[in-house]
């Protein structure tokens, strides 16, 4: 599945209103964590379709970071049925996010 740009303009719908699991990165251009994630994060999407996965431009989107008192990036974000399941911040392996996001 493609990774979706998610927008406070497109938040409810591809996030809140949706029915299954969403993984999403909030990340910034700058930020050489996020770029040393972002592989992982495109692997993921690309093995598994039936994750969706998206990602939330900080600078962008101030407003969904405010919203979701994302304080360091990358941080990912698992909503489950449109609410906050899991949640980690930093740098971490593929086969935690895995694990999280109920892949394992």
């Amino acid at each position: 599945m493609a990774i979706v740009t998610i927008t406070k303009e497109n938040f409810a719908e591809e996030i809140r209103n949706y029915s299954g699991d969403v993984l999403v990165d909030f990340w910034a251009s700058w930020c050489g964590p996020c770029r040393m994630l972002s592989p992982i994060i495109d692997q993921l999407a690309e093995e598994y379709p039936q994750l969706k996965v998206g990602k939330v431009d900080t600078d962008a989107q101030q407003e969904l970071a405010a919203e979701f008192e994302i304080l360091s990036i990358p941080t990912l974000i698992l909503f489950r049925n449109g609410e906050v399941a899991e949640r980690s911040v930093g740098v971490i392996p593929k086969a935690m996010i895995k694990q999280m996001a109920g892949l394992e």
